[in-house]
């Protein structure tokens, strides 16, 4: 059995009852409230991914995904501990994995009934579930909408079979329309599909009929990744063995302007670096809390949570996370309390990638020196220094790293 080494922080200790700092108590309702729950299971574990997921074979003793609605639940209660009563309503929930479906329809409904009853679902709010075509039913896919699910986002990654061999995907390809008529039908009122592209061995039309596919499924939504090989998966080993090639970074450069003139095209339009939407208001709202800053609770084994510039992490495992809560103790593993510094460079960071951009104003007197720089070399749009915002052109988002960089010298 591999086990994928830890890569949390440490950070400081999280006290055991959990309770946050009084500043960020006092701060809590200014920001848009939102919660993630982790479910950590996957059937296989492809060889790219080195997200915190366990498959039954790695999952070991002391969890089950029969229990895990439950242990969930205990965490709710304990949020609620921590968070006072009078606290602000959900905006959004989001439920990532791991294959979030691979939990009974009825537990996730439980889980999101208990987020609704504990702290109120606001007016109008996303609650999305992550799910692999092959995860689905169309029975499952009604009841997850009747149990108020509204949004789902279905992980299809490719349309060609060699690249999805390669990525160690189970599906068939065939079965993603299938999977968005039946989504349409359980009344979900948006339908996101998830791409990556740049694995190794895809060409420039390989992408393409991928997008063409997605594009004929008539999604409000299209996140496209590029791979990255991360240290420690399989497929970074096979990498270093040479039985793949690295990924191109012309051809991946390559894909991603394919994908924004195919996308724009169909009518949708970027407005994070990676997404691209119907209209506004088929963005994924949940994400955008974590792009602009606002304030979410994580609930499940590594999942991040931030409320008011305190950000932690729970622990990585599933049992130790169970065992944690069952005996009253926060499943927390290590926080940090932001000092402005480090909240303005996120910004930067994060708000940059935007299509609604950054203020210029979060810059500090070297990075609004870059900026007439930047705009001369083509990687940001015009704006004045006074009140404007830096958006990137295409081909900064092509280099929206380099950009960055020169942003925070």
């Amino acid at each position: 059995m591999e086990v994928m080494p830890s890569t949390l922080p440490e950070g400081e200790s999280v006290p055991a009852d959990g309770a946050l700092p009084r500043t960020s108590l006092e701060a809590l309702g200014r920001a848009p409230f939102g919660a993630y729950v982790h479910v950590p299971f996957c059937t296989v574990r492809c060889g790219y991914c080195d997200f915190n997921t366990y498959t039954a074979l790695e999952l070991g003793e002391g969890a089950s995904r029969t229990t895990y609605a439950d242990t969930v639940l205990t965490e709710i209660a304990l949020a609620q501990q921590v968070l006072g009563d009078g606290g602000p309503a959900l905006e959004t929930v989001f439920v990532g994995g791991g294959t979030p479906t691979l939990l009974p329809a009825d537990d996730l409904g439980r889980v999101l009934d208990a987020l609704g009853s504990t702290f109120g679902l606001a007016d109008g709010y996303e609650a999305t579930t992550e799910a692999n075509p092959d995860s689905v039913t169309p029975q499952s896919l009604r009841r997850l909408r009747e149990r108020g699910f509204t949004r789902i986002s279905f992980g299809m990654q490719s349309a060609v079979p060699h690249v999805l061999a390669t990525l160690d995907r189970t599906h068939d390809p065939d079965r993603v329309p299938d999977v968005v008529g039946w989504a349409r039908d359980a009344g979900f009122d948006q339908v996101s599909l998830d791409l990556i592209y740049g694995t190794p061995g895809e060409s420039l039309t390989d992408w393409a009929t991928s997008l063409d596919a997605a594009l004929a499924c008539a999604p409000d939504h299209v996140s496209a990744y590029a791979l990255i090989v991360e240290q420690g998966t399989a497929l970074a080993r096979q990498v270093a063995r040479g039985e793949v090639a690295t990924p191109d970074d012309d051809l991946m450069a390559d894909m991603y302007t394919l994908a924004d003139e195919r996308l724009g095209a169909a009518g949708l339009a970027w407005y994070e670096l990676s997404n691209w939407a119907r209209d506004d208001s088929a963005r994924c709202r949940h994400n955008e809390l974590y792009w602009t800053g606002a304030d979410w609770w994580g609930f499940g084994p590594g999942a991040h949570s931030h409320v008011a510039g305190t950000r932690w992490w729970n622990v990585k495992h599933p049992a130790a996370y169970a065992d944690r809560l069952a005996s009253g103790h926060s499943p927390g593993h290590g926080r940090e309390v932001l000092d402005d510094e480090t909240r303005r460079v996120e910004q930067v960071l994060l708000e940059s990638r935007l299509h609604d951009g950054m203020l210029l104003e979060r810059l500090d007197a070297d990075g609004r020196g870059a900026v007439d720089a930047l705009v001369a070399d083509g990687l940001v749009l015009p704006a004045p220094l006074d009140g404007g915002r830096l958006v990137l052109s295409r081909s900064g988002r092509l280099l929206a790293d380099a950009v960055v960089r020169r942003l925070l010298p």
